[in-house]
């Protein structure tokens, strides 16, 4: 039988009871075990969490029964977090690395396996290789050390340890939390019955702030949405926002290291707007100095911005396991992608809701602005910038023809507009003359094909989607 776990761009992901099985997770958690003790970073022990899906508790627990057998020590949160969490547990007890059971924005039947360097990090690409190989290994010689929990607990092999507290302290020095309490805004917020429930109003409630939250209990079916904070499952928040006439509203996806925005009309701010926006907050209401780091699939509004505030811009293919060596190496002031998620200096170098979402308040307060306003502030200084995606389900016998198709019949120009440069790195990247884009690739983390295009005028960007799909013939 052949290994069905390969990492894709954020850890390993599959559905529940097909190959994500306990006996599947074992062997990740024996490769990482493996892996930490070739490594010579066995010693410093293992941070584990784990989300709201169908009994992640119960795969996180098994992933620590092998862990501790392995004689690697394991911190167990005792209850669920959010992924950015985990980061904050790694850097904060200085171990070895970590796992996060999730699977982030997927659909309620898949489940996932992240692993998280002594950084704190994502894997990187290197590493990503390495820890597959151990688990290839292990999987084959069908080898699994392993001891009950009980025991574990007991000769303090595994120990719960709850850092949430530590991780409000250390995020509360991120932005003037007592300012932001006493606003007298209204904020809506959806947490997607995923981990980042509570969390807002955690660190937001106690003045005049005023904080609605809704789809915050834990519900693995994630009823009627697939957890990604992105317009078609943001219904509900949408309408929030304009019956209540909130301020703004917050979403954060079912693992909250993303996070979706709603300006004050009920509109919803795509992830590029935010991104743009987030790093403009930092550049100008902050005054702060940085590289910034962006994924391929992000906003050309940030190539504008670094020119304006004479900082460079660096450019990844698709993962924060690209991003974040590069935030690291580079001191970057930002680094994010274009599915909402965004790491910040001073934190952690991974993607984290909630900063950003406190970010995005402290910018709405600091300028006086709504949302719409800022958006209208930013477009003053880079140009209007519009974007959208689609996601096109395929067999998965065909995925060779649609590279086939796109490469074969690669344009010279699209509508009349020349491509400046062909771009191949993740995917096929279209980049027009006038800086317009369209990107045709396939998903890292699900049987997927996306489509994505920014363009100057939001009817060019249906027609640039339209185009894609035509070439790559799905």
């Amino acid at each position: 039988m052949n290994n069905p776990i390969k990492f894709g761009t954020d850890g390993w992901r599959a559905v529940i009871a097909d190959d994500f099985t306990f006996t599947n997770v074992r062997f990740c958690a024996q490769g990482a075990a493996d892996y930490l003790k070739q490594k010579g970073l066995a010693g410093r022990g293992i941070y584990i969490g784990y989300d709201h899906r169908f009994a992640s508790e119960d795969f996180a627990a098994a992933a620590a029964e092998v862990i501790a057998a392995n004689g690697i020590k394991v911190y167990l949160s005792p209850k669920a977090i959010p992924t950015p969490f985990v980061s904050f547990g790694v850097i904060s007890k200085k171990t070895g690395g970590g796992i996060a059971i999730t699977a982030s924005h997927n659909p309620a039947k898949w489940n996932g396996f992240k692993f998280r360097e002594e950084t704190g990090a994502s894997v990187s690409e290197e590493t990503s290789l390495e820890v597959e190989k151990y688990i290839d290994l292990a999987f084959n010689a069908n080898k699994i050390n392993t001891m009950p929990l009980a025991q574990a607990l007991n000769t303090k092999a595994v120990e719960y340890m709850d850092l949430t507290p530590a991780y409000f302290a250390s995020v509360s020095k991120l932005v003037n939390l007592d300012s932001l309490c006493n606003t007298g805004l209204k904020v809506a917020v959806d947490s997607m019955f995923g981990v980042g429930a509570g969390n807002f109003k955690r660190l937001l409630s106690g003045g005049t702030t005023q904080i609605t939250e809704i789809n915050g209990e834990r519900n693995p079916c994630f009823p009627g949405i697939n957890p990604e904070p992105i317009a078609v499952n943001l219904q509900k928040l949408l309408a929030l926002v304009t019956q209540q006439k909130a301020s703004v509203g917050l979403a954060t996806d079912g693992d909250a290291d993303r996070i979706g925005i709603v300006d004050e009309k009920g509109g919803f701010l795509t992830q590029l707007q935010v991104f743009a926006l987030l790093c403009l907050y930092l550049l100008e209401v902050r005054g702060e100095r940085g590289p910034l780091v962006k994924t391929i699939t992000s906003t050309a509004m940030l190539d504008r911005l670094g020119e304006i505030y004479k900082v460079p811009v660096y450019e990844t293919p698709v993962g924060f396991k690209y991003v974040a060596p590069l935030m690291i190496t580079q001191n970057a002031l930002i680094g994010g992608e274009e599915s909402g998620g965004y790491g910040f200096r001073g934190h952690i170098p991974e993607r984290d809701a909630i900063p950003a979402g406190l970010y995005f308040l402290d910018f709405m307060v600091k300028t006086g602005k709504t949302p719409s306003q800022l958006l209208a502030y930013l477009y003053s200084k880079v140009g209007e910038h519009y974007y959208d995606r689609i996601d096109l389900h395929f067999p998965q016998e065909k995925r060779q023809a649609i590279i086939d198709r796109v490469r074969n019949g690669a344009p010279r120009s699209i509508e009349n507009v020349k491509v400046a440069r062909l771009d191949t790195q993740d995917g096929f990247r279209f980049i027009l003359a006038d800086n317009s884009w369209l990107l045709i690739r396939f998903s890292g983390t699900e049987p997927i094909l996306r489509i994505y295009a920014e363009t100057n005028d939001t009817e060019r960007v249906k027609r640039l989607l339209q185009f894609g799909r035509e070439l790559a013939g799905v």
